[in-house]
Formats: structure tokens, C-alpha cells, sequence
């Protein structure tokens, strides 16, 4: 009863079915294991801010270049404010105990040994970037030679939360932070890194770090999780499709061998015979019956009529 299944179209079915079901059984469990990754290296990342925090600060040169492994950590650098450049960055959002505020960050350049400069967000304060009656709240930097302490932050890009990378800002406001966005700012160089002070001067708050790129549980692990769904969903569907083929090609297969022909037609195999038997037996019946002469001709008084109309033309 099921010898459709060694049909070339069965052979196919099945051919398909074998490497499909594997593929999205791997691709699920890939996309499951990137997002397990991605938790795993989120719960790294926190454990190596609450160590931060605790930790002494380092040179700011030895924990260079930033990476996943130095983010957040406690640097220090040695020199002197660039009083002449303080910047504002504005639409920056701080979550603290009164909920989530919005405000601007104070950022100021400070003029290492090294001949560099190293952008420093000294605090935040809630407000308008552009108004006057909020930045006359910002503290001046500290004159002469200091010694800042703060966490390690990556450059900004067009990704981050709150970066406003198009342009267009009044002068002394920055969208992004970053050393490609200040070479055309200030006239030396800057580190492809920024610190965010741990005490600063009030009415400053500080800004917490942020966590390194990749590693925290953005949109990007969530899209993880929902192609593992996907997937695992492309397999069940598969298995669906197989398994109601079988049955349809099954059931017709047990009506073929019961004699059973479906109306208007049977299946794949033999379904013209079918009809045409089911024809001839109409016929044979009708005989069988009575309900007309076998040489096809009607009965009943109207063709009798017939017949007597015909014999008298022909006798006229």
C-alpha cells in the first residue's frame, strides 16, 4: 500500500525533508548559542564593574586600547583642563532612584603629559542643553595640574542610546563622543576614549558606565533569541507538510486498493480509467433496467409518434 512512496515525486519529498529538518534543528541551536553568549558575557561584564568599582584605578596608557575586558575599568590621568573647550552634550538621559531624567553631560578635555587629550564627562545635569538658566548651573573645571579618576569608556558611534549623529548643533554642544568627532574641534590630539568621573563637583552627578558593545542583552541578543524560535518553527513545519502528504497519499492509496474512485476524476494513478468505468457502468445499468433499447434508440409514447410520422413522410 505505500509503493507511491518509491514515486520520483516521493523521492523528493523525502530527499528534502532529510536535509531540511537537520539545517533548521542546527540553525536553532546555533542562533540559541549566540544568545546564551551574549547573557554569559552580560553577566561577565557586570562582575567586572562591580570589581571596577572596588579596584584601584590604573594608568589610563596600560588599559589601552578599550575592549570588553577594560570597559568600565578604573583609570587615572594626570594634566590640565582645556578651559577654553568645555562641552555640552545634550539629550542625555540618566536613570537614577527618581526614575529616568533627561539633561546633558558636561565634557572637558584634559591636556595630558602624553601631549594627548582625554575627554573627560565630568558629571550631568538635568535640563536644556541650550538654555541659559541650566548651563549657568555647570561648575567650572579645576585649574591647574590634576588627577582624574574615572571609568574607561569606548568612543561613541551612531549605535549608541542618545547619540545625535546628524549634526547641526549650536557651537559648544557634541553629539557623540568621540575622538573622530573632536579632531575637527580641538586643535591637538585626542585618545580614542573617554573616562566618566566616579565623584564629581556638585551639582554634577556622575554618570554611570555604560556596558562595552556586544556585551549587555541589546536587540541584538533578543533577535538571537526570536531566530532560534523561527527556526525550530521551520522544522516542526517540515515534519507538518511530510507527514500530511503521507497521509492524503496514504488514504488514497487504500481507496484504490477498496476499489474506492474518487468523483470527477481519481488520483495519480489510474484516475482517467476510473472515470471511464464509472461511465460504462452507468450505462450497463440504465440498460439493465430497462430504461431504453441497447441499440440506443428511446421507448414511450414519444417515440413511438416519432416512428408514425417518419412512415408517413416516407409513404407521402
Amino acid at each position: 500500500m505505500y509503493r507511491f512512496l518509491l514515486t520520483p515525486r516521493w523521492w523528493g519529498i523525502n530527499v528534502f525533508a532529510v536535509l531540511a529538518i537537520p539545517l533548521c534543528i542546527f540553525m536553532g541551536s546555533w542562533q540559541l548559542s549566540r544568545f546564551e553568549d551574549r547573557v554569559q558575557s552580560h553577566q561577565q561584564q557586570e562582575d567586572r564593574s562591580a570589581r571596577a568599582k572596588a579596584a584601584a584605578a590604573r594608568p589610563l596608557e596600560r588599559l589601552l586600547p578599550v575592549d570588553t575586558v577594560t570597559s568600565g575599568r578604573q583609570a587615572s590621568a594626570r594634566g590640565r583642563y582645556d578651559t577654553a573647550h568645555q562641552l555640552l552634550v545634550p539629550a542625555r538621559t540618566l536613570k537614577d532612584k527618581h526614575g529616568e531624567r533627561q539633561g546633558f553631560y558636561v565634557l572637558d578635555l584634559l591636556r595630558t603629559d602624553g601631549g594627548k587629550a582625554l575627554p573627560v564627562v565630568r558629571g550631568w545635569l538635568p535640563g536644556d542643553a541650550g538654555a541659559k538658566a541650566d548651563t549657568a548651573k555647570v561648575p567650572a573645571p579645576p585649574k591647574g595640574e590634576v588627577t582624574v579618576t574615572g571609568a574607561l569608556q569606548a568612543s561613541e558611534n551612531q549605535g549608541t542610546d542618545g547619540v545625535q549623529a546628524g549634526g547641526g548643533l549650536p557651537r559648544g554642544q557634541l553629539g557623540m563622543i568621540s575622538a573622530a568627532s573632536l579632531v575637527n574641534i580641538v586643535p591637538y590630539e585626542v585618545y580614542d576614549a573617554w573616562i566618566t568621573q566616579t565623584d564629581p563637583q556638585a551639582p554634577l552627578h556622575a554618570v554611570p558606565p555604560a556596558a562595552a558593545e556586544g556585551s549587555g542583552l541589546d536587540l541584538k541578543a533578543f533577535q538571537n533569541l526570536g531566530y532560534t524560535g523561527e527556526w525550530f518553527v521551520f522544522a516542526g513545519f517540515v515534519v507538518f507538510m511530510w507527514f500530511r502528504l503521507f497521509r492524503r497519499d496514504a488514504e488514497a492509496a487504500k481507496d484504490a486498493a477498496l476499489g474506492i474512485v474518487p468523483e470527477g476524476g481519481g488520483g495519480d494513478d489510474g484516475g482517467g480509467d476510473g472515470a471511464g468505468v464509472s461511465v460504462v457502468a452507468s450505462v450497463s445499468g440504465g440498460a439493465d433496467r430497462g430504461d431504453g433499447p441497447a441499440d440506443g434508440r428511446g421507448s414511450g409514447p414519444g417515440a413511438g409518434r416519432g416512428e408514425e410520422q417518419g412512415e408517413a413522410a416516407r409513404a407521402g
